[in-house]
């Protein structure tokens, strides 16, 4: 099975098309090996880190219940879980498991497309992600990404433009 057949693969290029935005040709890219983390990705597209749009799944507490959150964060940032909380009103926030990260959005860490889940998550997206003309996510398989824009961001996942940085990895704060 090519890495383009892969169901999560398959998802976000099905909500790629839905949003009328390209999952092939120009869309959706296999590079040659496994990008888990930004600076691999960053490395095998030959960008700036901070261009990586990290898919990063975390439990939000409300009272009693866990609800999944999805943070898309430059890669050049580290998500602070007390911004997140404050941002979503919860009363914590911390990381999810990989066996949470699957339940909700149907991909592995590593390879978590921002969009194609099988429900929509409350989503945050980094606001430095607008310094980049072209941010690249990860497509549903550590080995496939996509590019796109912040604006389509906030537009395909129906997010929240936010800091979401931690304060002493944030200049403009």
């Amino acid at each position: 099975m090519s890495t383009l057949d892969h169901r999560a693969v398959s998802d976000t290029a099905t909500a790629l098309r839905a949003a009328g935005l390209p999952a092939s040709a120009d869309g959706i890219r296999v590079l040659d090996n496994d990008a888990r983390t930004a600076a691999q990705a960053a490395a095998a597209l030959g960008i700036e880190v901070g261009a990586i749009a990290n898919s990063l799944v975390f439990i939000a507490r409300h009272g009693t219940e866990d609800r999944p959150l999805l943070a898309l964060t430059s890669g050049a940032h580290r998500a602070d879980t007390g911004r997140l909380a404050e941002l979503t009103g919860a009363d914590d926030v911390r990381r999810a498991d990989p066996a949470f990260v699957r339940a909700h959005t149907g991909h592995a860490i590593g390879g978590v497309a921002p969009i194609g889940h099988p429900t929509p998550l409350t989503t945050l997206v980094d606001t430095h992600l607008a310094d980049y003309e072209v941010v690249w996510a990860a497509a549903g398989h550590p080995k496939s990404v996509f590019p796109t824009t912040y604006a389509d961001l906030l537009r395909l996942t129906g997010g929240t433009a936010a800091r979401v940085a931690a304060l002493e990895d944030d200049p403009s704060s």
